[in-house]
């Protein structure tokens, strides 16, 4: 599945949830992210992210479609960072 996650923590863990984020899916924006993702990877993402989340004050946000193509995705200004890979 595809996914678009993001995520709003405390600033003493934004360090974690970043570096946590970056393992499963690629760094889009600051605390959004994007990418291919199993079923079981996502639930793996969750169950991690809430050991670092406070549960009063954080939140992670996760859309999911079954894949890319069916997302329009339109970027206005600078892309921060680029996907395309060369082969």
């Amino acid at each position: 599945m595809y996914v678009i996650a993001m995520y709003d923590v405390g600033q003493k863990r934004v360090g974690k949830m970043l570096k946590l984020c970056r393992k499963y899916l690629n760094w889009i924006q600051n605390s959004v992210f994007e990418g291919e993702i199993t079923e079981v990877k996502l639930l793996e993402l969750k169950q991690k992210a809430m050991l670092i989340m406070d549960e009063e004050t954080d939140s992670l946000i996760v859309f999911k479609t079954r894949q890319e193509k069916w997302l329009d995705k339109e970027i206005v200004g600078h892309e921060r960072q680029n996907l395309d890979t060369f082969l």
